[in-house]
């Protein structure tokens, strides 16, 4: 399994069930450190499903995985069916812009160029779109894991997709993400001088009733925080850093059209045309592992597009 060097963890000891456990095929098996198998009977059982909450096993899926059976106690092992092979849910599409940033047992972080959805917009879509890309990624690998993403990117914009290759990871992952603690920075060009004092935007947004695609801040909308940081800043062109507290749809652009500086190359919100697309790139995407529970920062360099943009602007590259 592929453990890129774009991609780094803390040095906080790994989780309990981390440390005292290893995969063998679909089954994790883990050797409690403990008296914990030593019980009999009911109370063995009861102690085994006790335990697997304390080390952060989710409880709806201990459930699941019990009423099928796929809870057992090996001598002195317990196993867990985490990896049963599953549909790719996706017809495997090979794409040559696609590229893997991280990828474990648990995980996978892709970086998805311009110009591709996360997913099809409708089944009979013929569109190659990173789903369909993961599937192949998957296959070529044999891999029997289901595409689950966890957060999305639009069409235009570039960046790391985080999925969740079993159920375990993904109710951990989609927990962080209704807690907002995956953390996600970007990087993008914008119109004019970005003045030192726009540091935060907490503007809510909601749709715009005139133009289907677009968003708008609106007092009625959902609560979106975006934190600025101005890398560089001239009369044409700022370079900014921007991390999201929220997730709503559009929120930088939306934002930073707000605040009077839209995005290069983003018609949709009033931008320039010189660039093809809206010139905003996710270049870092943090998260805490969800079985050794450390905290994952994965990066991913500027593209090409966006190097060549910079440079042609003048700014000095981040």
């Amino acid at each position: 399994m592929i453990n890129a060097s774009n991609a780094v963890s803390d040095h906080k000891s790994p989780s309990i069930l981390a440390e005292c456990s290893v995969r063998d095929g679909e089954w994790l098996e883990i050797t409690p450190h403990n008296d914990l198998l030593q019980a009999e009977g009911n109370a063995r059982h009861k102690a085994v499903m006790q335990w697997l909450e304390e080390v952060s096993v989710p409880v709806k899926l201990i459930g699941r995985l019990h009423s099928k059976g796929e809870v057992k106690i090996d001598g002195a092992h317990i196993r867990l069916r985490l990896f049963p092979p599953m549909d790719y849910g996706f017809d495997p599409r090979p794409h040559d812009r696609v590229k893997v940033l991280y990828e474990d047992d648990y995980v996978l972080v892709m970086h998805k160029p311009a110009g591709m959805n996360v997913h099809p917009s409708e089944a009979s879509d013929p569109t190659i779109t990173l789903a369909h890309a993961v599937a192949d990624h998957y296959q070529q690998t044999d891999q029997k894991c289901a595409v689950r993403h966890v957060h999305r990117l639009d069409e235009d914009t570039t960046g790391p997709v985080l999925y969740a290759k079993n159920e375990f990871a993904l109710s951990k992952l989609d927990e962080q993400m209704r807690s907002k603690t995956i953390d996600r920075k970007y990087i993008a060009i914008v119109q004019g001088k970005v003045s030192d004092g726009l540091t935060v935007i907490d503007q809510p947004i909601g749709k715009d009733r005139h133009h289907k695609q677009r968003r708008r801040v609106s007092p009625t909308g959902q609560e979106a925080i975006t934190h600025v940081e101005k890398i560089y800043g001239s009369a044409r062109a700022s370079l900014v850093r921007l991390t999201l507290e929220t997730g709503r749809t559009h929120q930088i652009r939306v934002h930073m059209s707000d605040a009077g500086h839209t995005l290069i190359g983003d018609v949709l919100y009033g931008g320039s045309q010189e660039f093809y697309r809206q010139a905003l790139h996710g270049e870092q995407l943090t998260f805490e592992h969800p079985f050794t529970e450390q905290t994952m920062t994965v990066n991913d360099p500027l593209p090409e597009d966006m190097t060549e943009l910079v440079d042609q602007l003048g700014i000095p590259r981040p």
